[in-house]
């Protein structure tokens, strides 16, 4: 499996927006990674539709959106239709995953189901042949910043066999660094 450099815009210095994306660009980002959240899933507050709008009209490249927020599939086809690439919802954010996820795919998007520290690879299993990336959350969501937790890399290595029998690919979220042993 290839590894994928996918820069969070949430990280971002928006007062040079245009030119971080055009660094990222050139610098070879492969997919933009945009993280939106409401408050209530998680206790913060991420991007706004216009900061989708304008990363979506900077770059070319694959432009990925991370919806940390409550009833996920409420704004799927929002998204697919201001040109998502991947739509990442939370299982645990909606009653409904598998209607979600299916929205996206009819949209012709790629479907991603994001995953946190306490949701165990059992529970989702039946969502795998549904999407088209899994993303594993190494830090509790909702914050930039906090250190990568170790134990995670257990699970990282169990969601290898289920994306190789499903043909999904596997993505990383959170941390500025590895915490030191």
């Amino acid at each position: 499996m290839g590894k994928l450099i996918c820069p969070s815009i949430m990280c971002a210095d928006f007062g040079h927006l245009e030119q971080v994306v055009q660094e990222l660009d050139q610098a070879g980002a492969d997919i933009f990674h945009m993280d939106f959240m409401d408050g209530h899933f998680v206790p913060n507050f991420g991007l706004g539709l216009q900061d989708f709008e304008f990363v979506r009209k900077a770059t070319k490249k694959l432009v990925d959106v991370h919806l940390m927020i409550q009833n996920p599939g409420r704004y799927v086809e929002k998204f697919a239709d201001l040109g998502a690439d991947i739509i990442y919802i939370h299982p645990e954010a909606d009653i409904h995953p598998a209607r979600a996820l299916a929205v996206i795919r009819k949209k012709n998007k790629k479907a991603g189901l994001a995953i946190n520290l306490g949701t165990a690879l059992e529970t989702v299993a039946e969502l795998f042949p549904l999407i088209d990336y899994l993303m594993v959350m190494t830090v509790n969501p909702g914050f930039s910043g906090q250190k990568y937790l170790d134990y995670v890399d257990q699970k990282i290595e169990r969601v290898i066999p289920y994306a190789q029998k499903h043909h999904f690919k596997v993505m990383v979220d959170g941390a500025t660094a590895r915490s030191q042993k």
